[in-house]
């Protein structure tokens, strides 16, 4: 008698969704929590339930994480800002990308260890070239960095609003 083969089961993708929160942070630190915290408001995981991750799956943490990335829009066009490549400021965008990474990777059977790392990386490189196109840009149009930083955040936004619709559970909405 022989054994019916059982399909594999497909693995929740967690490579690339972590890229693309990942690129968020780059851009914008707080937006990619903000982001995935939304998401994962409105669609928790049980993988997340015994994890310090699971904060994340609160509302008001959701909440919290928006308000923070919208004050980031504003204090990112005012001049004594930082820049992003300046240390303390990429480590904040590399911890935020290792924050999103962990969370996607162990919400999706992976190991969060792994996800920081993967978030993490991602995020450091996106903050390089989102910084690299910010400055091109505004030297090659002549306009002010700040104006160029208002495209940026529409790029962040609709992006993050993209990346959202292409998760699970997202979808026709």
């Amino acid at each position: 008698m022989k054994r019916a083969k059982s399909k594999p089961q497909p693995r929740p993708a967690k490579f690339w969704p972590t890229i693309g929160f990942s690129a968020l942070a780059g851009m914008r630190s707080m937006s990619a929590p903000a982001f995935l915290s939304h998401y994962l408001s409105n669609n928790p995981s049980w993988l997340l339930l015994n994890s310090p991750l699971r904060a994340l799956q609160k509302p008001l943490v959701a909440r919290g994480f928006k308000l923070a990335a919208a004050g980031e829009m504003v204090m990112d066009k005012l001049p004594g800002t930082p820049d992003r490549i300046a240390p303390p400021v990429l480590l904040g965008r590399l911890l935020a990308g290792a924050l999103v990474g962990a969370t996607v990777y162990k919400s999706r059977e992976g190991s969060s260890a792994a996800g920081a790392v993967v978030g993490g990386l991602g995020a450091v490189a996106a903050t390089f070239i989102s910084y690299a196109l910010r400055m091109g840009i505004s030297k090659q149009a002549s306009w002010p960095v700040a104006a160029v930083g208002v495209g940026e955040d529409a790029l962040v936004l609709g992006s993050g609003a993209a990346l959202l619709r292409a998760q699970p559970g997202q979808r026709g909405r």
